[in-house]
């Protein structure tokens, strides 16, 4: 490792971890932490779609998809391919203030940047430039932004399911088909291929989402937001529209 060169790891799963904050001052006391932190609802719209296109989601209604969250904290209505059934409980993603305190208890406050999601969009090369900043890394050349990881939509769940347990080899018949191909294409190929066909029969681009629901996330999360604010000394019951709720 070259001198003064910086190792990270990305994950959403850091904030809502319970244990993440402190593995990471025990193993490092002076990690430096960069939280994003996005519009409940918007957020939780993108990971809905996001779980249906890695198969941990299997209903397509996200209102839906809340309302078994009791259900599923019990173990029942959990997709069979769904691999950690804790990620189904949306609701637990929204508790910005106590997942920010977990690393403020165990980090020094300089130590940790909160970034709104928001200016990234607004302004993305002077948030980059800012992380680089609070990071300590030298800033290099002009920051290019770039569309990644765009939010798509399964055009059909089951067809998706398909693909996937073809990908993987689930199922004796999945099996046999997945041995087929890899015995008549070769992997760089093949890997192209699968890739291609989820793109353009697979997936679509995501709808809009239901502003009737998006609304009812919204007022349920309001508090959420308004504590949040307060935390942060930042206005982000106004920069997110939760004034005009009402």
């Amino acid at each position: 490792m070259r001198d003064r060169q910086r190792v990270g790891d990305a994950t959403a799963f850091y904030l809502w971890s319970r244990s993440a904050a402190a593995n990471i001052a025990e193993v490092n006391s002076d990690a430096r932490v960069v939280a994003i932190l996005r519009e409940p609802a918007s957020f939780l719209h993108s990971l809905h779609l996001q779980q249906l296109e890695t198969y941990v989601e299997v209903e397509a209604d996200l209102d839906r998809a809340m309302e078994l969250e009791s259900e599923r904290r019990e173990g029942r209505s959990v997709p069979r391919h769904t691999y950690f059934p804790k990620m189904l409980l949306y609701s637990d993603f929204i508790h910005y203030v106590e997942q920010l305190e977990r690393f403020h208890a165990v980090l020094p406050a300089e130590q940790i940047k909160v970034v709104i999601y928001d200016d990234f969009r607004a302004d993305n090369e002077e948030t980059v430039r800012g992380v680089h900043r609070f990071l300590g890394v030298e800033e290099v050349g002009p920051v290019v932004a770039l569309e990644a990881n765009p939010t798509v939509r399964p055009r059909s769940q089951k067809l998706n399911e398909l693909v996937h347990a073809v990908g993987v080899g689930r199922g004796p018949v999945s099996r046999a088909v997945k041995e087929t191909i890899k015995a008549l294409t070769p992997d760089a190929a093949r890997r192209r291929a699968f890739h291609a066909l989820k793109r353009q029969a697979v997936f679509a681009p995501a709808r809009p989402p239901d502003e009737a629901v998006m609304r009812q996330l919204r007022i349920r999360y309001r508090d959420e937001v308004v504590a949040t604010s307060e935390y942060l000394g930042r206005d982000l019951v106004g920069l997110w529209g939760y004034d005009r709720l009402d």
